[in-house]
């Protein structure tokens, strides 16, 4: 009893996810909670991480230090001024602030008041993180195209599947009659071969189409992390929308941030502004009469850096301007190739559309022919043959017109990624 349980428990998780998986919705759902859309999130999270670190540069820094300092002849533990120095040395008993063992602690600030290249820096990650984000919303659209097109396709096998199963009840019903009739010498057993053949490839077709659907189950559970057991009836609520290609707009700021980082790289060889201070506690023993000394100095300026020659920055600035001008023809080659597979997709919607209408008419037809050819075959006036030729046509006309129905969703879902129009408004 333990174990039916422990089995039942299980399982039930897997049995349920069947039953409820019943609106394509639900498969989008579980896409954006699946690693392939986490990934993005990671991305995007590194991206204001990098975003984060670039505007830190614009904050103090301060650092704590403890120092020991030997000299071999005693050493100012700071700057004295004259007359203080002087009337340390006509008194020997006063220490003096000189020492071969010197013990120092204290802190550093350091500050940039005119950095150029920070604010460039802080412009290129303000530039990722946009360009992320975009990448995130298409990633997140194609994947729910895939999500849509693999259903189709499983909708188009499991269709020309219940097609072939009534190909099949079709023949295995005239086999029936044309064994009576081999048995009464009406027909030679030639007849029943070439039924039995024209079975066996039916079975031979849906043991491919098994295999393709295992593919296609398997597309789906590795965006989803959902099994499905049967296709997910889709319903289409509008069409795309055409207007800018937001399939460009991760490259597009790619560009922005790579231009900004070419800006910052050049602006680097301009002089800048910083303020630094420091202080310190500095104690020893005084040389001249070994007392115990102990003093504070603190010092605070405005300093400014001019870069005179930096071979390895002329260098970072070659490299750095090559990178805009890959992430350029990059931009460049993939809008040609969009505005070209636009124009393909929407003369292919135009051309599928009339396909299936057509085809829907064929299959009318060759529905009453089967028929005709039935009554004929049964009558002896059609060979078998010249039958088994009706149902294959009949078989493949159907399938036209699954592949030609899941080709448009696939078509159209391609555009809506292209124009990043909403998906799950379009797909119910």
């Amino acid at each position: 009893m333990n174990k039916r349980f422990i089995l039942i428990f299980m399982f039930f998780p897997l049995l349920l996810q069947a039953q409820e998986i019943a609106h394509i919705v639900q498969l989008f759902d579980s896409l954006k909670t699946h690693p392939v859309s986490t990934e993005d999130n990671i991305r995007v999270n590194q991206a204001l991480a990098g975003k984060s670190m670039a505007y830190s540069k614009l904050y103090p820094t301060i650092d704590a230090f403890g120092r020991y300092d030997y000299a071999s002849v005693p050493t100012g533990m700071l700057p004295v001024p004259p007359n203080p120095l002087l009337t340390m040395v006509k008194n020997p008993t006063e220490a003096q602030p000189f020492s071969q063992d010197i013990f120092r602690v204290g802190a550093t600030v350091s500050m940039p008041i005119f950095v150029s290249s920070i604010f460039s820096m802080a412009s290129k990650a303000n530039k990722m993180v946009k360009s992320a984000k975009e990448l995130q919303r298409v990633n997140l659209l194609k994947n729910e195209a895939l999500i849509v097109g693999a259903n189709a396709n499983l909708q188009y096998i499991n269709s020309l599947s219940e097609a072939l199963d009534k190909k099949r009840a079709s023949l295995e019903k005239t086999h029936e009659f044309v064994t009576l009739k081999v048995k009464n010498g009406r027909a030679p057993e030639s007849a029943l071969l070439n039924l039995n053949s024209g079975m066996n490839e039916v079975d031979v077709m849906k043991n491919d189409l098994a295999q393709q659907r295992e593919e296609v189950l398997t597309l789906i559970q590795s965006l989803t992390g959902v099994r499905l057991n049967a296709p997910i009836p889709m319903t289409q609520n509008g069409t795309y929308t055409a207007g800018e290609i937001v399939a460009l707009n991760p490259l597009r700021e790619k560009l922005k941030a790579d231009k900004a980082g070419f800006d910052a790289e050049w602006e680097k060889l301009l002089p800048s502004v910083f303020v630094q201070g420091n202080y310190s506690n500095n104690f020893a023993n005084s040389y001249n009469n070994n007392k115990a000394i102990n003093n504070d100095y603190t010092t605070i300026g405005v300093m400014v850096k001019v870069p005179i020659f930096e071979k390895d920055q002329y260098a970072q600035i070659r490299k750095s301007k090559l990178d805009y001008e890959s992430t350029k023809n990059d931009l460049d080659k993939m809008q040609l190739e969009l505005t070209s597979q636009i124009s393909q997709l929407e003369r292919n919607l135009v051309l599928i559309d009339s396909s299936i209408q057509l085809y829907s008419n064929s299959i009318k037809d060759k529905e009453q022919l089967l028929d005709i050819a039935k009554v004929s075959y049964q009558s002896d006036r059609l060979s078998t043959e010249d039958y088994l030729k009706y149902e294959d046509d009949l078989v493949l006309e159907k399938s036209k017109l699954y592949k030609a129905q899941a080709q448009k969703w696939q078509t159209l879902m391609k555009l809506n990624v292209i124009y990043g129009n909403n998906i799950e408004e379009i797909v119910k």
